[in-house]
C-alpha cells in the first residue's frame, strides 16, 4: 500500500512509520520537513499537499495542536488554536483527502484519552478530542467509495512519559507496541467509524 502519514516525524509518528514502512510505501508529511510539507490548520495547504502526492491507499494523521492552560486563563483565541488545527485540520483531511484515496481506502485520525478522561489544563484539548470522536462516527455513515474513517485514541505513551507524567498522575504509560497496533487495526482491518481506545 501507499500510505501518507501526516506527523510522521513526531514521537508517535516515527514509531508508526517504522512499522508500516516494512511492507508499504510511506510518504511522510510534516509542517517543516518530510517528503511533503503541510500545515493542517490551512485547508489550501492540505489541498496543495494532495495535489503533489496524488492518490494513496491510506491516510494516517498523527498531528494537530491545542492549547493547554488553566480554564480561567484560556482566551477565545486560545480555543481557536485547537479548533483550527487538531479539529478542523483533521476534518479537512477527511473532507479533501477522500478525493485522493483509491476506492476502499482508509483514513485514520488521532486524538487521546482526554476525550474520556481529561486532566487539569486540558479543557480545550479535551473538547477538540471529543468533537473528533463524534465526527468520525457520523462521517462513517456518509463517506463514499468504500472509504473507512477511524480514530486512534491513546493514553499517555511511554515515549512521552517523562515529559507529561506530572499532568497524568496515576496513569499507566501505554507501550508503543499497543499504540502501533491501534493504527494497524484501523488501516488493515475492516472497521469503520470506530474509536480505537488504547487506555491501559
Amino acid at each position: 500500500m501507499k500510505i501518507l502519514i501526516i506527523g510522521g516525524n513526531g514521537t508517535i509518528g516515527k514509531t508508526v512509520v517504522s512499522h508500516f514502512k516494512q511492507k508499504n510505501e510511506i510518504l511522510i508529511a510534516g509542517r517543516t520537513n518530510g517528503d511533503v510539507t503541510v500545515d493542517i490548520a490551512d485547508s489550501s495547504s492540505i489541498k496543495s499537499m494532495f495535489e503533489k502526492i496524488e492518490k494513496v491507499d491510506a491516510i494516517i494523521c498523527i498531528a494537530g495542536e491545542a492549547k493547554w492552560d488553566d480554564f480561567n486563563k484560556l482566551s477565545e483565541d486560545d480555543y481557536y488554536i485547537g479548533l483550527k488545527s487538531k479539529l478542523m485540520g483533521q476534518v479537512n483531511l477527511v473532507r479533501i483527502g477522500q478525493n485522493y484515496l483509491y476506492p476502499n481506502g482508509s483514513i485514520t485520525l488521532s486524538t487521546g484519552i482526554l476525550a474520556d478522561d481529561p486532566v487539569v489544563k486540558t479543557t480545550s484539548a479535551a473538547m477538540v478530542n471529543g468533537a473528533i470522536h463524534s465526527f468520525v462516527k457520523a462521517v462513517a455513515l456518509e463517506i463514499e467509495n468504500g472509504i473507512r474513517v477511524n480514530v486512534v485514541s491513546s493514553g499517555m505513551v511511554e515515549d512521552a512519559y517523562e515529559k507529561y507524567k506530572d499532568y497524568f498522575p496515576g496513569h499507566n504509560p501505554i507501550p508503543m507496541k499497543k499504540v502501533i497496533n491501534g493504527y494497524v487495526r484501523s488501516v488493515n482491518g475492516k472497521g469503520n467509524g470506530e474509536i480505537i481506545r488504547i487506555y491501559d
